[in-house]
């Protein structure tokens, strides 16, 4: 067999398992796993938040989130202290408060990326769980706030 040959035939051998390996490669994710991504949320222990209330939390929760108001207490009827536009945000701890959409009354504190209404306050407020994309509420290891 001439040199040519054996060069020709292993490009067509390699361009074959190419072509296998691509098949038995799935070219989208399934929905599931790129749901479970979505919904990783992360405690982070030993990162420090100070609120303007005094309260210092040694820990958090890393986790996304929809954009979105923050309020002044675990309620729709408190005022707006602040706003979520970022969709990746940290929590210090959960409150039990008013019933929402997400079908119970588990609500986040952190503090916003846009004070709203009490600049003193700085942006710190609580947010509806049905806008914090945990798979369970409150979040497993995540403390309660210390008011509750």
């Amino acid at each position: 067999m001439a040199l040519s040959q054996v060069i020709r035939r292993g490009r067509t051998v390699a361009s074959a398992l190419v072509l296998a390996a691509a098949a038995a490669v799935p070219a989208t994710v399934p929905a599931s796993a790129a749901a479970d991504e979505e919904v990783t949320c992360v405690l982070r222990p030993g990162v420090v938040h100070k609120d303007t209330l005094g309260n210092t939390f040694t820990g958090d929760l890393y986790c996304a989130n929809a954009p979105g108001d923050l309020y002044g207490r675990p309620a729709f009827d408190a005022p707006v202290t602040g706003r979520l536009k970022t969709t990746q945000s940290w929590f210090v701890c959960y409150s039990i408060g008013e019933a929402h959409k997400g079908g119970n009354n588990i609500w986040y504190y952190t503090q916003g990326d846009e004070a709203v209404n009490l600049p003193d306050i700085r942006a710190w407020g609580n947010m509806p769980a049905s806008s914090v994309l945990t798979n369970t509420d409150p979040f497993p290891g995540l403390p309660r706030c210390p008011w509750h």
